[in-house]
């Protein structure tokens, strides 16, 4: 069976970040859409474990502790920044029921959030985002405005600050800026259109 790469990046501006958001209170369920949104961007929590948060987890809890899914390991989560809108959204929900649900007042499931993120993809014309996009995009702005690769190696639980590097696409921006300024044999073209 063959690999499918995908090709995920993070939102890398706050222009890209506003635009994301802003297509995501269009339509059926903005309210919903956009807090998990800002979970995402402000946790850089994996999908299936923002989509694995019960109402009772955040209800009055500005620290949450969780069990990451795919790693069973130990997370500690602070939604002091999202509390209003939280305790709006929630007002009135019973405490067992997931945080984000569909009509049917079932767990999302990734794949809904995909396909949902890949209609936000078409009208922003890119093809580079996923699931895996506001965690990338927490994990990049992160980095930009602290410099700490070790801090967020061990809130991602990486094995390694290359390993973070990568994820967050940190090398290639690297790659790209130290490409704009390389060149080789630019300076010594001749203009050919002057006759000899």
């Amino acid at each position: 069976m063959a690999l499918i790469y995908y090709n995920v990046e993070p939102l890398r501006t706050t222009t890209e970040i506003n635009e994301f958001l802003h297509w995501a209170q269009t339509g059926t369920h903005s309210e919903r859409n956009t807090l998990l949104i800002l979970i995402g961007l402000n946790t850089g929590l994996r999908m299936s474990d923002i989509l694995n948060l019960k109402i009772s987890q955040v209800r009055r809890h500005n620290v949450v502790r969780l069990t990451e899914k795919k790693t069973q390991k130990r997370r500690v989560i602070l939604l002091t920044n999202l509390r209003l809108r939280i305790d709006n959204y929630i007002e009135g929900l019973p405490d067992d029921e997931y945080l984000f649900t569909n009509r049917r007042h079932q767990q999302l499931s990734v794949n809904a959030v995909y396909k949902f993120f890949q209609t936000i993809a078409r009208k922003m014309h890119r093809n580079d985002i996923g699931t895996h996009t506001l965690r990338k995009t927490f994990g990049y702005h992160y980095y930009q405005r602290t410099h700490d690769i070790g801090t967020l190696m061990m809130i991602f639980n990486h094995s390694s600050e290359a390993i973070t590097k990568r994820y967050i696409g940190l090398n290639q921006d690297i790659i790209l800026q130290q490409m704009a300024t390389f060149s080789l044999g630019l300076d010594i073209l001749v203009d050919t259109s002057q006759p000899h």
